[in-house]
């Protein structure tokens, strides 16, 4: 057994620091859709194309995504109502958009969606770690992402960016004087 001296509510405190993006991660079990909001998701690799969402171990859609398709659906900042339906906490009922044969349920409204075949589960602690295969994803629409920082849902303080994109090629060649800022030697 783990002892610590970490005070997990300081330590949740802490890591309420770092914003992240909001999604809700979808399933279908028995012939119905089903999903949870889940802020804990990242992309892993790209070739093969992989992501990954963290579910407490007991939740509900812990014990039904394993083994089963899911989709990755990223949430608008108009739809906090949608992040706290899928939390447990909210009521309405959330508006599904045809999925192709095989794919998981797809939320209405999302800016972006990413489905997924399972790859790997692992254990995380008083998490599972759910890995996914990318085979489908697209963009939907145009919008500012929700937001969750230190406990709640916000929204993005800025009209722009306040770093411009560097054009594809500079990103990619390690090598380039722009990107390293002076004459090649």
């Amino acid at each position: 057994m783990t002892t610590t001296t970490i005070d997990p509510r300081q330590l949740r405190t802490c890591l309420g620091h770092f914003a992240t993006g909001v999604t809700v991660v979808t399933c279908e079990a028995g012939g119905a859709p089903h999903g949870a909001t889940v802020n804990s998701f990242t992309s892993v690799s790209m070739d093969p194309p992989l992501v990954l969402v963290s579910l407490h171990r007991d939740s509900r859609a812990a014990r039904l995504l394993a083994d089963r398709p899911f989709t990755v659906n990223v949430l608008a900042e108009e739809q906090a109502l949608l992040a706290r339906h899928f939390a447990g906490r909210g009521a309405g009922e959330p508006r599904w958009i045809p999925s192709p044969a095989g794919h998981a349920p797809r939320l209405a409204g999302s800016l972006a969606t990413v489905s997924c075949t399972p790859w790997a589960a692992h254990d995380g602690g008083d998490h599972l770690l759910f890995l996914g295969r990318v085979e489908d994803f697209a963009v939907h629409r145009d919008g500012r992402p929700l937001v969750f920082y230190q406990g709640e849902f916000q929204r993005l303080g800025l009209a722009g960016a306040v770093f411009r994109r560097r054009p594809a090629a500079t990103m990619m060649d390690p090598t380039s004087t722009e990107e390293r800022g002076g004459d090649r030697q």
